[in-house]
């Protein structure tokens, strides 16, 4: 592996050992999600906020495996069908099997992928996100979804991704850990408009419009304590994300219905089979 591909990389915190900031007695996202899919990342407060999700909703862990087979579908479709060759993955989590750069390069091993997170967790194990094939490159940074110009302008996403050139910008499973105070639409439209035209957006967000009859503090709730506070939103909220850009069929839909792969074993997701989640691409004209 070239020296290029294995350099680390963070932000301001990059002075202090990522393990000296981690605060194990709060809930955070990225442990959360890491426990719900069976992962060892995690502490005793992400492990209670986890259950306080399936004890609400018993499906919420076959519903995370299915966003995560989601995440892997419309991957593999950016970098087959769609050709695109830069990826840039704000939130991407704790490593787990089929991160965005194995799916990518297993496609096309030149394939550049540039990964965020603002765990410092997820930068304990950054080299798992930097074994990059030979012909091609990743690097991993700390940095915040809410800081467009410092993520678009550091130095190891520039080195990475080139930005005249079509990017396939992914927020998985992110947003919705934005606040409405915070903007999240005005946000994504500062990356959005930050990328050339036939660049596309991956884009998966919690919605609660499969199970209106559970109130959203409940829902919501295990997140209270931690940095990220939960936010559903409906279709139309999701949909703005994706406003002047062409949606890539079948649309905005649930994640378990976006391009199944005929023989993909579908899981069985209790208590009503959906998996509270939506999930879309979307190309820029």
């Amino acid at each position: 592996m070239a020296d290029s591909t294995n350099r680390l990389s963070t932000q301001s915190p990059g002075t202090v050992a990522p393990g000296a900031r981690i605060d194990p007695t709060l809930p955070h996202p990225a442990r959360v999600y890491d426990y719900l899919l069976g992962g060892k990342d995690h502490f005793a407060a992400d492990r209670e906020a986890a259950e306080q999700l399936v004890r609400l909703s018993p499906g919420t862990r076959e519903g995370v495996r299915a966003h995560r087979a989601f995440l892997g579908r419309a991957v593999r479709h950016l970098a087959e069908s769609a050709e695109i060759t830069q990826f840039l993955d704000i939130g991407t989590g704790i490593p787990t099997q089929g991160n965005t750069h194995e799916i990518a390069q297993r496609v096309n091993p030149a394939a550049h992928v540039a990964y965020v997170d603002n765990d410092p967790i997820v930068l304990a194990h950054g080299r798992a996100l930097l074994a990059s094939s030979e012909e091609g490159m990743t690097t991993v940074i700390e940095a915040d979804l809410r800081d467009p110009d410092g993520i678009l302008s550091h130095p190891e996403i520039t080195r990475v991704i080139d930005f005249t050139r079509p990017v396939a910008l992914i927020l998985a499973g992110v947003l919705h850990f934005v606040t409405d105070d915070e903007k999240p639409h005005e946000l994504v439209e500062q990356y959005k408009a930050a990328i050339p035209s036939g660049s596309q957006m991956l884009l998966s967000h919690i919605t609660l419009d499969f199970a209106p009859q559970v109130p959203t503090e409940e829902f919501t709730k295990p997140y209270d304590k931690g940095p990220a506070p939960m936010v559903p939103r409906s279709h139309a909220q999701v949909s703005k994300f994706f406003q002047e850009w062409t949606m890539v069929p079948p649309g905005l839909v649930e994640v378990v219905t976006w391009r199944p792969d005929e023989d993909e074993y579908q899981e069985p997701i209790p208590g009503g089979g959906h998996a509270w989640a939506y999930g879309g691409l979307a190309v820029k004209p």
